[in-house]
């Protein structure tokens, strides 16, 4: 490979990392716009948010639902991936958990609207469903685990039924500002600690 050839590789491979951070960036700014005003803002609010023109946003994510569907993957990704960095940063198994659980309620305010943006796509939803159980069902297994190894919480508890029961806590957290779902997930999480 010559000179040339080796700089044309080398400038591809910044642009590709560029377009990657670019749409990393967008997409974060997209769920933050989310959760403050739902999966109906306008583009023009998310576009501000992450400091690019409204054009840079069509040319990633074509229509809303394809933002929708990557914000929503993207924060699957994020939370699966916060429960093994979790773990092996906290103080305790038990307060990773707790972190996480955070997160995932987080995660939850942010998926709300989901399902009217995708009305047309019953099957791309259903995919987006599988994914989300798929990547967070055994991370939270991980997390169950580990806290009733150190003795932190009883075991065979059921990730699937805590997601969801944590779920059901943050139903209606999107249209009260005086419910708090975290506060609530927090005392399910610290009720999970067996009696002493």
């Amino acid at each position: 490979m010559n000179d040339s050839s080796q700089a044309r590789g080398s400038s591809a491979g910044s642009r590709r990392k560029d377009a990657r951070r670019n749409q990393q960036s967008l997409l974060e700014a997209a769920a933050a716009v989310f959760v403050t005003s739902g999966v109906e803002a306008p583009v023009r609010d998310i576009a501000a948010a992450a400091g690019v023109g409204t054009g840079t946003i069509y040319r990633h994510f074509p229509t809303r639902a394809d933002l929708v569907i990557a914000v929503y993957r993207h924060q699957v990704d994020a939370c699966a991936e916060a429960g093994p960095a979790l773990l092996a940063a906290g103080p305790s198994p038990h307060a990773a958990l707790e972190r996480w659980a955070g997160r995932f309620v987080d995660f939850l305010v942010t998926k709300h609207g989901l399902a009217a943006a995708m009305q047309t796509d019953s099957a791309g939803f259903e995919a987006l469903h599988a994914y989300f159980l798929d990547r967070l069902v055994p991370v939270c297994t991980e997390l169950l685990d580990a806290a009733a190894a150190a003795g932190e919480i009883s075991s065979g508890l059921d990730a699937y039924q805590l997601m969801r029961g944590i779920g059901n806590l943050c139903i209606g957290a999107d249209s009260d500002p005086r419910y708090d779902a975290r506060r609530l997930v927090a005392l399910l999480i610290a009720g999970l600690r067996p009696p002493n």
